[in-house]
């Protein structure tokens, strides 16, 4: 008796062991998505998120102009075009990569931060029809377009010698940002993975939801969150920054490689993925980037400040 008792212990401890590890690795996610409310005004997490990163980010790239002794009064015009081409690029690619069929029907929606619902009103009764949801619909490839288009306007406007040093300096706060807006998407409980088919995985319970998906949104903001790092400590404690472009290029490539990778275990956003097949419209738009990114590391070798 003794004996089958020895022998039994160690996979009872081992079920044990198991049942406590799932019961930490399994969450129900149910938050509030409205951080703060004022009268017929909702500010959600989402736009909270938003704040912190382009508050964050401003700081960021004001120490960098320090270090590199540019004129810190160039650092709030530059401030001013990034969240404009965030902003607007996010949603325009939202628009016209993920959602058109929709959109097409709906154009006062592109850019006011409104919904069509029949049952709403706005502005104490006086828009019927409508509810103000915030601006969720952005897409991050749409983003780096718009960033990009906005720098290059920001450089002829400031007269910058090269767009490639605004660049590599413009990355770093914008890897950090990109951690918070994931976070962002994880309390709006969108941009959701597929289902674990174990207990492990966070069932989003505000989508109606019993079962464990991947928290994709938290596998990027981790993923951005080392981005981050990598990109800070190469900037402080190397020489790569005089080489014009690798920063920018190093930041392309890892960055939309973090992307393609988590969108294996993301569910479906729609888009052109069914008409092109094999990969999801993410990785599809992710691709161009990647090699971009590797092209400019490579150019970069024979740029120096």
């Amino acid at each position: 008796m003794g004996g089958k008792r020895f022998r039994s212990s160690p996979l009872i401890l081992s079920i044990f062991i198991q049942n406590i590890l799932m019961t930490f690795l399994k969450i129900d996610w149910a938050p509030n998505e409205i951080f703060l409310k004022l009268g017929p005004l909702s500010i959600h997490w989402y736009s909270v998120m938003f704040i912190i990163a382009f508050t964050l980010g401003y700081y960021i790239i004001k120490k960098l102009y320090i270090n590199d002794n540019k004129s810190v009064e160039l650092v709030e015009p530059l401030f001013i075009y990034v969240v404009f081409g965030t902003l607007i690029g996010a949603r325009l690619g939202e628009v016209f990569f993920y959602n058109w069929d929709y959109f097409q029907n709906n154009l006062i929606e592109i850019l006011l931060p409104i919904k069509y619902d029949p049952n709403s009103s706005m502005l104490f009764g006086l828009i019927d029809g409508y509810k103000f949801v915030g601006y969720r619909g952005l897409a991050s490839h749409g983003a780096t377009i718009g960033i990009i288009t906005a720098m290059f306007i920001y450089k002829y406007k400031f007269k910058y010698d090269s767009v490639l040093w605004i660049f590599d300096r413009i990355v770093i706060p914008i890897s950090i940002g990109g951690m918070f807006v994931r976070i962002g998407n994880f309390f709006n409980s969108e941009i959701v993975g597929i289902y674990t088919n174990s207990n492990f995985g966070v069932v989003f319970q505000n989508n109606g939801e019993i079962f464990p998906r991947h928290p994709a949104q938290l596998y990027e903001a981790f993923g951005y969150l080392l981005l981050f790092i990598l990109l800070w400590n190469i900037y402080w404690k190397t020489d790569l920054k005089k080489h014009k472009g690798f920063i920018f290029g190093l930041f392309l490539t890892c960055l939309f490689s973090i992307r393609v990778l988590v969108e294996n275990v993301k569910e479906s956003q729609g888009g052109f993925e069914e008409a092109l097949g094999i990969l999801s419209t993410g990785q599809w738009l992710s691709i161009p980037f990647i090699l971009i990114g590797i092209a400019l590391m490579l150019y970069s070798r024979k740029q120096t400040n």
